[in-house]
Parts: structure tokens; C-alpha cells; sequence
């Protein structure tokens, strides 16, 4: 089965309210849906990915670049399969990015010394002055909104159990 990325709601699907004014159409229930831990992780993994985008498109770097590129400065000389695996990013996937990656000049893989069938990562000079750049802007606007609306104690507590969900889980 195929699933359109476009949604068209059919006439009929949507359900005005009679006393409500002509062009406006009541919100769905959501029902248990709204008590479904998992639902309202998604729901707010995609708003904060959609903050994380608005606050990185003048350098055009997605959250997965941006990990990345963090993880391959943070652990240099390390392979692409340690980082696609500690990102839980599949290979193709990986391998897609790692060339988007590279196209911008952003790193590059280098044919490991000790296992030729493997490559490491290295941020280039124009990687990590743009991972530089990031990481002002991520800490200024992006974490500093989340920041602004949970409050420093919230923040840690969401932390924690986010945490304590993907390393036990």
C-alpha cells in the first residue's frame, strides 16, 4: 500500500459545526490518542524540529547533519559505521548524508590506516567553522527557546526521563 505525503480531506470528512461562522470546521478529537506517551513525543519531536530548521536555514543543516557533525568533532578519527550506529542512522541513509555532507565541503572520509574497507571522519576547515556557527545558533535561539519554555528544572527533568527511555527501553 502506497501513502500519499499530500493530504486532501474530502468534503465530507470534515464536520462543520452549525453554530460555528461559514469556512471554519471544529478540531478533530483526539481521544485516548492525547494520553499516548508516544504520540505526544512525536508530536513534539516535530516541533522541535521544525524550530531546530527555521533557526538553521541560513546554514542548511538538519538535525541529523548537525549530530553528525558534532559527534565526528567530538570523536575524531572515528568510522562512519560507529557514527551512523551511535546515531541509529541506517547505512544507506548514512551514506546519502555523508555525501551531501562532503559535497558542501563540510567533512570528508578518509580510507582507514588500519582496515582499508573502513573510513573515519574529519570535519574540514569550512566544517567546523560552520559547525561553530551552529553551535551559537542552536545554544542562542534554538535551546534557549526550550529553555525559556520549560524553565532550567523542567529542562532537566525532561532530560532525564527522555534518557532514562532511550537507554532502557
Amino acid at each position: 500500500m502506497t501513502v500519499s505525503k499530500t493530504f486532501e480531506k474530502p468534503a465530507e470528512a470534515i464536520k462543520v459545526r452549525k453554530d460555528a461562522p461559514e469556512g471554519t470546521s471544529e478540531a478533530l478529537q483526539l481521544g485516548e490518542l492525547s494520553e499516548q506517551l508516544g504520540y505526544v513525543l512525536k508530536r513534539a519531536q516535530l516541533k522541535v524540529f521544525e524550530n531546530f530548521l527555521r533557526c538553521m536555514a541560513s546554514l542548511q543543516l538538519t538535525p541529523a547533519q548537525f549530530s553528525v557533525l558534532l559527534l565526528v568533532e567530538k570523536n575524531p578519527g572515528r568510522n562512519q559505521t560507529e557514527i551512523a550506529s551511535t546515531l541509529g542512522i541506517l547505512r544507506p541513509n548514512f551514506v546519502a548524508m555523508l555525501d551531501n555532507l562532503e559535497s558542501r565541503d563540510l567533512c570528508a572520509r578518509i580510507r582507514s590506516t588500519n582496515d582499508r574497507r573502513s573510513h573515519i571522519l574529519v570535519l574540514t576547515d569550512k566544517g567546523k567553522a560552520v559547525l561553530t556557527r551552529a553551535k551559537k545558533l542552536v545554544a542562542t535561539k534554538h535551546e534557549a527557546r526550550l529553555n525559556e519554555l520549560l524553565g532550567p528544572a523542567n529542562r532537566a527533568a525532561l532530560l532525564a526521563m527522555l534518557s532514562k527511555i532511550a537507554n532502557e527501553f
